[in-house]
């Protein structure tokens, strides 16, 4: 059928075989309607090229823009000047090429599908202003970026319902939330990584540093006779809320590196900071915020649901700058309400619930990372020590040319042959601390464990800052009657 007129152009059929798009394939595939093929003569399944037509102007509506046919007034200024060699071209690729290369189909049927459309969408009136209509065959277009803009309006109302309506039990915080985070065990970045990421024993993160800081040296002695308990997570009673944790919910805050775990702290000039290596000792899995700024999406532009999944793309890609972002310290109470609420859901309420998060540290530049380890995933494996054991720490001691700061704990344990104690009580408690040591008192499975050999002790004697700074500059002007007030 040779003919320019839209009508019998519609009629024309295309095969399963001349196009190339998946989607598409799958929905001729689908329909099973045989015919002649107009384009290569072959007789299988096939779709009217009026039909295509119709997809493909929606899919154009969705994911391209028509570019501009002329230069703008600095575009003209630069072709102006004598001095410049800049040299004008339309963005984008003519119509019948934008089409042919999106559904991958032959040069011929772009052209049918780029008449009918130039028809469709142009009227008496456009041809006698001479304005370029869509489709115009001389029209060109470009891919548009998705925007995540519906998206983050939606995220600046959570924060905004957190922080003022409904702190608790909103349902509208949790079905954003399960939007936001659906199917995060499949989304991939650009280069085919997955955003889950294992960490414990033979992984890439294997271990995670933590340190605290002291401000006396008799808490810093009555702590190093137990940092397995002082330098781990919390008990709830003593947990402050942070970024990824309400008040009373005690996690495991660490970093990749000593001198990041001791930067996030922010220790004041003069005193004592501890930091030890903890070994993550059994697998869990940590959502990588960084790798959200990289995730990719694979699809066909003749989906509908595609544009859904590039938006939302869009959105993931910014939020791990929205969550890890540096808040003020007059702003944390209701600045970390919504980070607390995102950690509490991927922990507990998420089809895929993670173990922790991890992402690059707001105190230091580079490839450094904090990471988080939710509350069933925060117990710290406790010393192994025999029931009955004393334990003495010292910070120093005197010899002739004065105070000798060594840091130093001894443990003193019961005789081998040292029965098991008379009192019930005291028997029950031998029993446990037996076989229970790797069991914390609410049942969670130890997945941390302090290496001794690692602990340092810093004494901080100064603070540096890197800063940017940008001048005031200072203007004077003299009124008159006719200045504004």
């Amino acid at each position: 059928m040779h003919s320019d007129n839209p009508d019998e152009l519609k009629e024309k059929r295309i095969c399963i075989e001349c196009v190339g798009d998946p989607y598409l394939k799958a929905l001729i595939e689908r329909a099973r309607d045989e015919a002649t093929c107009a384009y290569c003569e072959q007789t299988g399944a096939t779709i009217e090229i009026g039909e295509l037509a119709d997809l493909v102007h929606a899919a154009f509506e969705s994911h391209y823009v028509r570019t501009a046919s002329e230069p703008s007034s600095f575009e003209y200024a630069m072709m102006s000047d004598r001095e410049s060699t800049y040299d004008w071209e339309r963005e984008g690729e003519p119509v019948t090429y934008a089409i042919m290369n999106a559904a991958d189909i032959p040069e011929e049927a772009a052209e049918d599908i780029q008449k009918i459309l130039e028809d469709e969408n142009s009227s008496f009136d456009d041809a006698m202003t001479g304005e370029e209509t869509p489709y115009y065959s001389d029209s060109h277009y470009q891919e548009k970026p998705a925007s995540g803009a519906d998206w983050q309006l939606n995220w600046d109302r959570f924060e905004y319902s957190l922080r003022t309506e409904a702190r608790f039990f909103s349902r509208e915080a949790e079905n954003l939330l399960a939007s936001v985070f659906a199917g995060i065990d499949s989304l991939q970045t650009a280069t085919g990584s997955t955003v889950i990421v294992d960490a414990g024993p033979s992984t890439h993160y294997s271990h995670l540093y933590r340190a605290r800081v002291f401000q006396s040296d008799e808490k810093l002695a009555a702590a190093l006779k137990n940092l397995d308990l002082e330098l781990g997570s919390p008990p709830e009673a003593l947990a402050m809320a942070g970024r990824m944790n309400a008040r009373g919910i005690s996690v495991f805050y660490g970093a990749t590196d000593p001198q990041t775990a001791l930067a996030e702290i922010r220790p004041p000039v003069g005193s004592r900071v501890v930091v030890g290596r903890f070994d993550i000792v059994r697998h869990v899995r940590l959502l990588d915020l960084a790798a959200l700024g990289d995730i990719g999406v694979d699809g066909s532009i003749f989906d509908p649901e595609y544009v859904t999944q590039l938006e939302r793309a869009a959105f993931l890609r910014t939020l791990g700058q929205l969550i890890t972002r540096p808040v003020m310290p007059d702003d944390e109470a209701l600045d970390y309400l919504v980070t607390q609420a995102v950690a509490d859901f991927l922990a507990t309420n998420s089809p895929h619930p993670v173990d922790g998060i991890i992402y690059h540290s707001v105190q230091t530049k580079g490839e450094a990372r904090n990471a988080v380890l939710f509350h069933k995933a925060a117990c710290v494996e406790r010393f192994d020590r025999p029931f009955g054991t004393e334990v003495e720490s010292s910070l120093g001691r005197w010899d002739e040319d004065g105070w000798e700061i060594e840091y130093e704990v001894i443990e003193s344990t019961p005789a081998p042959d040292a029965k098991e104690p008379e009192d019930p009580l005291d028997a029950m408690v031998f029993q446990l601390s037996k076989g229970l040591d790797a069991l914390d008192k609410d049942g969670r499975d130890a997945t941390l464990r302090l290496d001794r050999d690692t602990i340092r002790v810093h004494f901080v004697e100064a603070v540096t800052f890197k800063t940017s700074d940008q001048g005031v500059k200072h203007f004077r002007w003299e009124k008159t009657d006719s200045s504004p007030i």
